[in-house]
């Protein structure tokens, strides 16, 4: 089985897990291929336990890898998202971030979850991402996100005005900080903290969420994700932030922004003991009675 790894630097407390990672993967007959970015960086620290090929683009071992290993936290995620876009290539988490609600696989478990894998004891769960279609060049040659297009003031200025169109039809004029397009995946996201609901990952919908609302009467709606959203900032100030996950683009008040359900879809590995539920327990305290 060839396997990919992707990954951000990490702390040195993770040290011990690494170590034990690339050991197995070598001993367990994986073939690697490591990305050119995070092979620079193992490459200081573990240089005789590296054996694979480095790549820099998906398009280079989309026909061949089995999986990539995402090593890291949930903003990791989401850049290996981007990176395997619609190559359709698997993604398996191991978080060495915080909550890892996307990234599921603890450190300590990485040698069970390898073994899973190589047994093929796992799951395929396609997460739906969206797309920003208009302005195409926005964001360059990858405009979708796997939790969110959110749009804010870009200083401490007065609130902004966020125009908000569903199919064509108004919805509302959110006076706010500003607004967040969420997918089911980014509903545990920035859209929660900001009083959005949790949506299943399989739901098929959107769900737009104000930031700090100015009418107490606004509340987040969920829509169905064929539909097209298009909003669009007016406010004292003439530039604002359009964030697509965790990358930042400044627009103008004449910017309309359109977003809608892209065919990209990340496929997600889950293994076999897991489930979305469990998640939202063990990540997010989900019904747990704190008076025991």
């Amino acid at each position: 089985m060839k396997i990919a790894l992707f990954g951000r630097p990490f702390d040195v407390r993770f040290d011990p897990q690494i170590r034990q990672m690339l050991a197995f993967l070598e001993t367990s007959g994986f073939e690697i291929w490591l990305h050119e970015g995070f092979y620079q960086f193992l490459s200081k620290h573990y240089k005789t336990l590296i054996k694979g090929k480095v790549f820099k683009t998906i398009e280079e071992i989309e026909t061949e890898a089995s999986m990539l290993l995402s090593v890291g936290g949930d903003g990791t995620m989401l850049e290996s998202a981007k990176l395997v876009g619609k190559s359709k290539v698997p993604v398996l988490g191991i978080n060495t971030g915080r909550l890892g609600f996307l990234s599921s696989v603890a450190v300590e478990d990485i040698e069970k979850a390898l073994n899973a894998v190589k047994m093929g004891q796992f799951d395929l769960e396609e997460r739906s991402m969206l797309q920003l279609v208009s302005p195409q060049d926005l964001f360059g040659p990858h405009p979708f996100a796997l939790n969110e297009l959110t749009v804010y003031r870009r200083d401490s200025a007065s609130m902004i005005t966020i125009h908000t169109y569903i199919d064509g039809n108004f919805l509302n004029s959110y006076w706010a900080d500003g607004l967040i397009i969420s997918t089911p995946t980014g509903s545990t996201g920035y859209s929660l903290s900001c009083g959005g609901p949790i949506i299943h990952p399989l739901s098929e919908s959107f769900v737009i969420t104000p930031i700090a609302p100015h009418n107490l009467n606004v509340r987040p709606f969920v829509v169905p994700d064929n539909s097209t959203i298009r909003i669009k900032v007016e406010g004292r100030k003439e530039k604002f932030i359009a964030s697509l996950d965790s990358y930042t683009e400044t627009i103008s008040s004449d910017t309309e922004l359109v977003i809608t359900k892209s065919n990209t879809a990340l496929q997600l590995v889950r293994l076999k003991d897991e489930h979305f539920f469990r998640t939202l327990t063990n990540k997010l305290n989900w019904g747990l009675d704190k008076r025991n």
